[in-house]
């Protein structure tokens, strides 16, 4: 029997920590052209990204990733990285952004701190969307440096972590988002719903105080302080979010929640139904493109 204390300690650690992993397929295997580019986040860390152009298109869609992807998906159909249970099938966003780029839009999409071949940054640590919201908002800057992309429409598609760090970045830094016209959020999650679901699974659903100390010794964060909840309230964008139901990892009535607390009319939330696999939702878009699409030509024509 594993000792309860160790089995927090590793929880707690994993919720915590970001995770290398390689990028097995590049847009131009798919018929893309791209560029290798570079930006600082807001606090200098170097981000390694693709542009993605589209000729003669004024529309711009930014795509920021979940932990623990990168900007190409996740191998997770291969060890090491087949740790996350009932998820062991490949995320490739290719497809995603191929869709993207035949319907008109240019592309950008960048790996977040402590992520793909982006800078080690905060003492390797993962936090949820606090700290990862300056690569949100470095992306916006370098957006507005580039010569070829300044004056663009401005399209978000922000998953998971992704979606988080989005909801902070626009409470923290409001006057980069003037020109994003729309978001689509696949899964934004708070970490209380994922521990509250693990420890269920474990049977210890005692322990939740044990895991919240533990998270804070090593990230400095309280697990609800990374809450995207209240940040989500300052959000001033139309807005689709995305989300598997039945999701093992989380709890539905958190995204629910998430999605009620977005002070905007023109907003959508659409369930994935017939799947546990968190999985799922970050292919759906690759297999079925077309309610993505409809959002972002809807509000960025």
């Amino acid at each position: 029997m594993p000792d309860v204390s160790e089995v927090i300690k590793g929880l707690a650690k994993g919720l915590s920590s970001p995770v290398r992993s390689p990028i097995l397929h590049t847009p131009d295997e798919y018929g893309l052209k791209y560029e290798d580019v570079t930006f600082p986040s807001l606090d200098g860390t170097p981000l390694e990204a693709w542009w993605i152009p589209c000729p003669g298109s004024d529309k711009l869609v930014i795509a920021n990733h979940p932990l623990p992807m990168n900007r190409y998906g996740f191998p997770s159909h291969l060890d090491p990285w087949r740790f996350v249970p009932g998820n062991d099938v490949e995320v490739n966003y290719m497809l995603e952004y191929k869709h993207l780029h035949d319907a008109g839009y240019n592309v950008l999409t960048y790996d977040a701190r402590n992520h793909g071949h982006s800078g080690e940054a905060n003492g390797f640590i993962f936090t949820w969307g606090m700290f990862e919201s300056r690569d949100v908002a470095g992306s916006l800057q370098y957006v507005k440096s580039r010569p070829d992309a300044r004056g663009m429409k401005l399209g978000l598609l922000s998953r998971c972590m992704g979606a988080n760090a989005t909801f902070v970045a626009r409470t923290r830094y409001p006057e980069l988002f003037e020109d994003v016209r729309c978001l689509v959020a696949l899964q934004p999650i708070s970490m209380r719903a994922m521990v509250e679901r693990n420890l269920e699974y474990m049977g210890l659903v005692d322990q939740f105080d044990a895991i919240d100390r533990e998270v804070q010794l090593i990230t400095s964060f309280k697990i609800d302080q990374v809450s995207p909840l209240e940040y989500a309230k300052n959000w001033q964008a139309p807005t689709f979010i995305l989300q598997v139901r039945d999701d093992a990892l989380t709890k539905s009535t958190d995204v629910q929640s998430i999605f009620d607390n977005i002070p905007v009319t023109d907003k959508k939330l659409f369930w994935i139904e017939g799947s546990t696999r968190r999985w799922d939702g970050y292919n759906y878009f690759s297999e079925r493109p077309e309610q993505m699409i409809d959002w972002f030509d809807k509000h960025m024509s």
